[in-house]
């Protein structure tokens, strides 16, 4: 194979991540990519991705750790650092990316926000029939996955 050749399939490769975001347009948020916040978040459930709220709404739900949406979520300090830091720097009032633009525009500039199922934009795009929410398969709204396979990578375009 030619130089040229493998560059020009090197550079496919790698434009193929930023293409599929391209496609899902208004349905994709950065995905979570921190190895810390992969595990410790999702241990219980997805690790939703930091653009849905702002650096405010992180800040909150990381003060309050020891009645998480009643669970003690409590950890370690410099983990908890470090999950604090990620959040906020990748939050939607940082980034705004994709659908995460549209969750921004609802949220007052002085709230902050814990659910992400109760925003506005969320709500608008899951008026669906209460047979779906009762679904063994779904259980909750914020389990995502079980209707957007590609939640965990950022997309939500309608499975």
């Amino acid at each position: 194979m030619t130089m040229i050749l493998r560059t020009l399939l090197l550079a496919t490769l790698l434009a193929l991540p930023f293409a599929s975001a391209a496609r899902a347009g208004d349905d994709w948020v950065p995905p979570v990519t921190d190895p810390l916040v992969k595990k410790e978040c999702g241990t219980c459930h997805m690790a939703f991705q930091p653009a849905f709220l702002p650096a405010r709404s992180w800040n909150k739900m990381m003060d309050t750790l020891a009645d998480h949406f009643g669970e003690d979520a409590s950890l370690p300090a410099d983990k908890a650092a470090a999950i604090r830091a990620y959040l906020t720097q990748n939050a939607g009032d940082v980034v705004g990316q994709g659908r995460a633009r549209k969750y921004m525009r609802h949220v007052a500039g002085g709230d902050a926000p814990q659910r992400i199922t109760e925003n506005p934009d969320f709500i608008r795009k899951h008026q669906l029939p209460e047979r779906v929410w009762k679904d063994p398969k779904v259980v909750t709204k914020s389990n995502c996955p079980a209707c957007h396979v590609g939640a965990d990578r950022g997309f939500y375009e309608d499975d």
